[in-house]
């Protein structure tokens, strides 16, 4: 076979592969953070069933059932959470719970933060767009930017917002940048659309960029 169709066809593959493999790493991770999540509650599981039942729990306690088992087990304590936070009385659980943790100073200062952030980005904004473009790492390179609040600089009276720059292709990792409004570039992007585009390296995007222009705010977005 000629060195130059060999090439192709291994570059051909190696195109082929990379959104698969690019998919698999990102299942692998979220679903390696839900496993990691119930392998405790397993384990306490196969340890009591071991003296009702040890030939059921010796056999259970193989690598891929405790895999399973830990990520069924996750799976299904996110559903009844949801459930709950839908209902009346679960969310009065909630409340309950949030109202003992804002009693530890350091847990209360990562789980309120948190919070704020996911009801943030949940939330539709008034007055600015959620999705923009800012210059980093220097003047005249865009990266995409969720603007998570909007401050007042003292002294000068600027309208400061602060942007949540995720990084690629693991968005949960990232940058916080506290930029002028006028400096950023508002878009019509979804949340989905972003995301979209920061996981698939800029692949999946839509046909036209944004040009930089002024935000109109009139009021805070969270």
């Amino acid at each position: 076979m000629p060195p130059l169709r060999l090439k192709r066809y291994i570059l051909t593959g190696l195109l082929t592969f990379m959104p698969l493999w690019v998919t698999f790493l990102v299942f692998k991770f979220i679903l390696g953070l839900l496993v990691e999540l119930g392998t405790p509650l397993v384990s306490a599981l196969l340890g009591t069933l071991g003296f009702v039942a040890p030939q059921t729990a010796t056999q259970l306690n193989q690598s891929w059932a405790t895999y399973l088992l830990a990520l069924v087990l996750t799976l299904g304590a996110l559903y009844a959470i949801g459930f709950l936070a839908n209902r009346v009385i679960g969310q009065r659980l909630l409340h309950a719970f949030d109202t003992l943790l804002q009693r530890i100073p350091l847990v209360q200062t990562i789980y309120g933060g948190t919070k704020k952030l996911m009801a943030v980005l949940q939330n539709k904004p008034s007055g600015v767009q959620r999705v923009v473009l800012v210059d980093f790492p220097r003047k005249g390179m865009k990266v995409v930017g969720f603007v998570t609040r909007v401050m007042t600089e003292e002294g000068t009276g600027r309208e400061m917002a602060a942007v949540y720059i995720p990084t690629t292709p693991n968005p949960t990792g990232g940058y916080l940048e506290v930029v002028p409004v006028d400096e950023v570039t508002p878009t019509d992007w979804t949340m989905d659309q972003a995301m979209a585009f920061i996981i698939s390296g800029g692949a999946v995007a839509p046909d036209t960029l944004p040009a930089s222009k002024q935000i109109q705010h009139n009021g805070n977005p969270a």
